[in-house]
């Protein structure tokens, strides 16, 4: 049994705080909001000076058609046209990237370069063609987007276009030609593939390196957080899941966390594990990256292992028993494994492939991202544990205010309501409405003691009571109000009690504002998670007339707190629906 079906069927999972290590180094970097909107304009801005030296390239080989008659009988007719046509081509496609359309940053285009500039060779004298050097232009720019891979298949089909020119052309072959010309597109296509490949593998890795030091909003938490970096290592290395064990060093106690690649959402929680699982996964000494790998050798399954102790010291082998065991408890074809240290706990991060076979950059990049990540992961985990010992003196103190302040004057009013009730005839009209308005009273002070409890509490165990409450608040809005709102939780809404506590405030305000501001009978609120967010739906049934446009002013500061934002739909019908989205 390998080590994620021994994990699945965990129930225990490790209590608040006690699950990311404490911080002994500082960071400034407390909330990170992917930054979508540069990444988008750094493309965009790519693709208006590919279009723009698109352009000079064709008039450049039109001028050169039109201007140089020194092989006049190596150009025919039709390459004029050919010549003209892509000039136009280029001066669209230059003009379209200034309004920053998608498919201008697609493979295709680069593509259609190449059949272009084949046209032209093989009408401007094929393999004597003076164009034969403008396939570099394709090639530069694929490997400089999209890396060495796709330089390189551009390179080989630039110049099996090129060879197969020869073929067609009507004019006698020249094979010393081919070859050096052949040999001189492949070898500049090589070169530009390798240097471009280098160039795009370096802007992800600095483009990884800025989002893990640029972590998830501290507000959800920092389980959350760590999920979340493990999700993204995962990622990036292409591994089939990313596992974190830890081990406290008072304690003696083992954690693990597992980001697998089929999980649409990163799971938060830690699970405390027997050291008979967790203790081999540590057996690489101190300090030591590790890449292992599975022999290709017809049957034979030992794992080869070689560590790097950091410095100049480079990779040496391991011969230690342990390298088959681990491969085998993490059912791997290759894995990397980098130290993880603190002053409270130690532990290793692997990231494991099924298909993948890892290389040594992959592991050293990996310990630099530990490197960088878990400090200020640790750092957010010391305000967290600061903020959170404040909040339960100040929330301590907000409770006994809100007793004194709030709950005593509706003790006051249930009081004088019974004494109006106890002198009101049996016949009297109001005997009904005053014990209704009692009944509401006794609940509010009920509601308002279960909240001063609960928020003298904290918000532990919130995640788990986010519907009871729910259901609840739409109870008595039925019972008082006589408007009935359904609750819809669409698959597993994995929040924590602080944004839990959250959600359901910003659900209580929209509630009470179909109360108050409509005269609604049916509404429906409807909570979802997809794409890496929450989505909060809240709305209520039509009126004769379209409502006027509004802003709901407190979900909006709520959410926009929350990194998220609010928006309001109104039909046609009257139907109103508050939109709340909410990053995790």
């Amino acid at each position: 049994m390998d080590l994620k079906q021994r994990v699945a069927g965990l129930p225990q999972q490790v209590p608040r705080g006690e699950c990311a290590m404490t911080a002994y180094r500082s960071t400034g970097k407390q909330e990170h909001v992917p930054d979508t909107t540069s990444a988008a304009a750094a493309d965009d801005a790519d693709a208006s000076v590919l279009g723009s030296i698109r352009l000079v390239v064709a008039v450049a080989i039109l001028a050169t058609i039109v201007f140089d008659r020194a092989y006049p009988d190596r150009v025919s007719d039709i390459a004029w046209i050919a010549a003209a046509g892509h000039v136009v081509y280029s001066a669209v496609l230059c003009l379209a990237s200034r309004f920053a359309l998608p498919f201008l940053q697609g493979r295709v285009i680069l593509w259609a370069d190449v059949l272009w500039f084949e046209a032209i060779v093989l009408l401007t004298g094929g393999i004597h063609s003076f164009a034969f050097l403008s396939f570099n232009f394709a090639i530069l720019a694929a490997s400089f987007r999209w890396g060495f891979a796709e330089g390189l298949r551009m390179s080989i089909a630039s110049t099996v276009l090129f060879c197969a020119s020869a073929l067609a052309s009507t004019a006698p072959a020249d094979v010393a030609c081919l070859l050096l010309r052949s040999a001189i597109l492949l070898a500049l296509g090589g070169v530009s593939a390798c240097w471009g490949g280098s160039h795009a593998a370096r802007q992800r890795r600095l483009a990884m390196l800025r989002d893990a030091s640029q972590l998830s909003n501290p507000r959800f938490g920092v389980d959350r957080t760590i999920a979340s970096v493990l999700d993204r290592i995962n990622t990036f290395h292409g591994g089939s899941n990313c596992i974190l064990v830890l081990r406290d060093k008072q304690s003696g106690a083992y954690s693990l966390r597992m980001a697998v690649t089929r999980d649409a959402m990163p799971q938060a929680d830690a699970h405390h594990v027997d050291p008979a699982i967790a203790a081999p996964l540590l057996a690489y000494a101190a300090g030591r990256v590790a890449l292992g790998k599975r022999s290709r050798r017809p049957g034979s399954s030992a794992t080869q292992c070689i560590v790097h102790a950091g410095g100049r010291s480079g990779w040496i082998k391991c011969d230690a028993m342990c390298n088959d065991e681990i491969a085998d408890l993490l059912d791997a074809a290759s894995f990397i494994s980098v130290p993880i240290s603190s002053p409270h706990k130690e532990g290793r991060l692997y990231v494991v492939s099924d298909e993948r076979r890892f290389a040594g950059d992959d592991a050293l990049f990996l310990n630099n991202i530990a490197a960088q990540a878990f400090p200020v992961i640790e750092n957010i985990d010391l305000l967290d544990r600061m903020a959170s010992e404040a909040a339960v003196r100040e929330r301590h103190r907000i409770a006994l205010d809100l007793h004194d302040t709030a709950i005593q004057p509706y003790i006051g009013l249930t009081h004088g309501l019974a004494a109006v009730r106890r002198n009101a005839a049996a016949d009297n009209p109001l005997v009904e409405d005053l014990d209704r308005i009692s009944a509401m009273a006794t609940q509010v002070i009920a509601d308002l003691r279960s909240y001063a409890a609960t928020f003298k509490a904290g918000t532990a165990g919130m995640e788990a009571s986010l519907l009871p409450e729910l259901m609840q608040r739409t109870s008595h809005v039925r019972q008082f109000y006589g408007i009935d709102i359904a609750v819809n939780l669409e698959g597993d809404i994995n929040v924590n009690g602080r944004l839990a506590a959250e959600v359901l405030q910003i659900v209580n305000e929209g509630i009470s504002n179909i109360c108050k501001h409509t005269l609604a009978q049916r509404g429906l609120v409807n909570l979802r998670c997809i794409d890496g967010r929450l989505d909060i739906d809240i709305e209520n049934e039509g009126a004769a007339m379209q409502a006027p446009a509004f802003t709901p002013r407190s979900i909006t500061e709520r959410a926009a707190l929350l990194g998220g934002s609010a928006r309001v739909r109104q039909r046609a019908s009257g139907t109103t629906a508050v939109h709340v989205e909410i990053p995790l």
